[in-house]
């Protein structure tokens, strides 16, 4: 079926873009050439060509598509796919063989339609600019302002069907993978067979009369995984691809983070993606509907809730232990050789392997691209477009495509490479991270109160040197941490909305916590890296589970958290080959192994080590400022111990010893001085 899309009535224009273009015009008239991007978040003078090429008039004046294109498989199965192609001004489809653009999604075609009826629509679509410019600070309702901060930073337009690319000469083909949406088969989530579906839809594109044979994939999250499985396949015509919020590790990320299960997000993506699979009922309404469609919904209508319940309920199954069901779900990065523009957040649940992508990646600075925001899963480009932050999220998306695709000299390919937001600071440009010149710094944790936290459970001190003195410290299992940064975060950002009280603030969670804090900083302190604790501890029962924060304390008291991790005591084996030691021999990256066989049994009053690994930051101490470790027995629903692990704690007190002669410690990779 073929429609044709009406563009949004006017240009899409931001408030002086038109003096925006004609300056870039000048700009572009005295360099002889397209502007440089300089060591600016916002791409200086090309940042803003970029944006004027964006909001400036389109090459089409509309959209055509053919909305159930069937693209049959090795295997038989019939995945469906739209085709959005630029049309003329009478709505018919140019003839031209143009370069194309896909999103492989598990959500339907039905969902980034309707993201793109709502950013196209002129009420509609600046009533959702609006709301993600509004800012509720200071209200009840401030919460929203977090959540729904990128929706005017380009979220719409590169989670759904970005019209701009297709009316600037690109097809863009959205396809649902097997077994959801329209498509025939049983979903593979991220399984060998959906990989190796992508490729064929490949195939099949460079024989469409609309195809020259130049390809790139977008798309956020589970689309953005999907681009980038495909480019470690390495197919033919592939030549850029641009994942918004892609993971690296699922089971460490979110899955079974330090061995326990992300029960925020989890169980609830699945019964979304399961019910969503059924959403094109309407064709079954209306009579026209595929029988073998029908049978494959019905013979498993929910996929992946089997090992689900296996790992909640017994620990067991694919899901519950690392092994050889993620080594075929998590990308070879290092075999990817297309230039790749990765965004994420350091808050999203796959914060910890965004960066790790990008330092993975074998290419050269400018064909790899970092960009790291302050957001959750459900916002990324939050801020987006504000002076002195990057441009929008489908402002990159077309300078990056321009260039790779075709061959525009337009400098996205020098703009960042690793384009950062510095929490306690502002957006940064560097060209790495960790950042250069980055180096590992011991605080020691121990018993002094630092005087800052009188609500925390324990009020302890972090130092540069080791304690004196030995003490201990016991802590319980608790329900506080529901309101927490954590919970934001491991509910994709649904959490953001119970206020800045709860994301913004840790001391209500903290009084379930034991809390260990530095003295005021002399002065600007910035950290650039993965945080490592170390920790000696002791449980009443056969297992334990430590949930870590790191914060920036305010000089009014607000704990503000800017990365976190968690470890099951049973789960204290490091994978070696993955996990860095500094020169001293010390853990900076400890990469816990969650292997079945190497999960251990853990002695009642026994002290044993614990080394966790936080997720890399970016962080910039104030003056005044302190930076603190919070160390807890629980933070649901980010972390739910598999219920075998959760009965062997017993939900009983945990102890943190402070030893002298073996003490405990946080690593952190401080940039320049540090004013502890």
């Amino acid at each position: 079926m073929r429609t044709l899309l009406h563009p949004r009535p006017g240009l899409r224009r931001r408030r002086g873009t038109a003096a925006l273009a004609a300056t870039t015009a000048v700009v572009i008239g005295l360099t002889g050439g397209p502007p440089v991007a300089s060591a600016d978040p916002t791409g200086g003078a090309a940042g803003q060509a970029w944006t004027a090429t964006t909001d400036g008039p389109n090459q089409y004046p509309g959209i055509t598509v053919d909305a159930d294109v069937p693209i049959r498989m090795s295997d038989g199965v019939v995945l469906r796919a739209s085709v959005f192609r630029p049309a003329d001004a009478s709505g018919t489809a140019v003839d031209a063989e143009l370069p194309t653009i896909f999103n492989v999604t598990p959500y339907t075609r039905l969902v980034p339609a309707l993201a793109d009826a709502a950013s196209a629509n002129p009420v509609l679509g600046q009533a959702l600019e609006q709301l993600g410019a509004a800012d509720l600070s200071g209200t009840p309702f401030d919460g929203l302002t977090e959540l729904t901060g990128g929706l005017g930073g380009g979220l719409l337009r590169t989670f759904g069907v970005n019209r701009n690319l297709v009316q600037n000469g690109y097809v863009q083909v959205v396809v649902d993978v097997r077994g959801t949406g329209y498509s025939e088969g049983v979903w593979d989530v991220l399984g060998a067979r959906e990989q190796q579906d992508t490729v064929e839809v490949f195939d099949w594109a460079r024989s469409q009369p609309w195809s020259d044979g130049r390809f790139g994939m977008a798309g956020v999250s589970y689309s953005a995984i999907n681009s980038l499985h495909a480019a470690d396949k390495r197919p033919q015509g592939l030549k850029a691809i641009f994942p918004v919020e892609p993971s690296e590790d699922l089971a460490r990320e979110i899955v079974a983070t330090g061995g326990a299960v992300g029960a925020g997000f989890m169980p609830a993506w699945l019964v979304a993606v399961n019910g969503l699979k059924f959403a094109p009922i309407d064709s079954l309404l209306r009579g026209d509907f595929d029988p073998q469609w029908l049978a494959e919904r019905l013979a498993d209508p929910a996929v992946m809730f089997p090992q689900m319940f296996d790992a909640l309920l017994d620990g067991g199954g694919d899901a519950a232990n690392d092994g050889a069901f993620y080594d075929v779900r998590n990308a070879d990065i290092e075999r990817i050789q297309v230039p790749t523009f990765v965004t994420g957040g350091w808050h999203d649940i796959f914060g910890r392997g965004e960066s790790r992508i990008f330092d993975r990646l074998q290419l050269p600075a400018g064909q790899k691209q970092l960009l790291m925001g302050n957001g959750y899963h459900l916002n990324p480009g939050l801020g987006h477009g504000k002076e002195g932050a990057p441009p929008r999220l489908d402002v990159l998306e077309r300078a990056w495509f321009d260039k790779w695709l075709k061959g525009i000299d337009n400098g996205i390919d020098r703009y960042g490479p690793a384009t950062l937001y510095q929490q306690g600071g502002g957006w940064i440009t560097a060209s790495q991270f960790p950042r250069a010149g980055a180096e590992y710094q011991r605080l020691y944790l121990n018993g002094t109160p630092s005087g800052s936290a009188p609500h925390a459970l324990v009020d302890g001190s972090l130092a540069t040197a080791a304690p004196a003195t030995a003490s201990t410290h016991s802590v319980a299992p608790g329900l506080r941490a529901a309101c927490s940064r954590d919970t934001a975060q491991g509910t994709a950002g649904f959490g953001a909305i119970l206020g800045s009280a709860c994301t913004q603030d840790a001391r209500f969670a903290e009084a379930e916590a034991l809390t260990f804090t530095t003295g005021p900083v002399t002065e600007a302190t910035e950290i650039s890296g993965p945080i490592a604790v170390h920790l000696l501890t002791t449980t009443d029962a056969p297992d334990g589970f430590w949930s870590v924060t790191v914060n920036d304390v305010a000089p009014d008291g607000r704990s503000t958290v800017v990365t976190n991790g968690a470890l099951l005591s049973s789960r204290s084996t490091l994978d070696e080959s993955k996990s860095v030691k500094d020169a001293s021999g010390a853990y900076t990256v400890p990469v816990a192994d969650l292997h079945a066989d190497t999960k251990h049994a853990v002695t009642p009053g026994v002290p044993l080590v614990l080394d966790i690994g936080l997720n890399g930051t970016e962080v910039k101490l104030a003056p005044g400022h302190r930076l603190r470790v919070d160390v807890a027995a629980a933070s649901f629903p980010r972390y739910l111990p598999m219920l075998p692990d959760l009965e062997a704690t017993g939900l009983k007190p945990q102890r943190l010893l402070i030893d002298p002669a073996n003490p405990s410690f946080v690593n952190v990779p401080v940039v320049g001085n540090a004013g502890w």
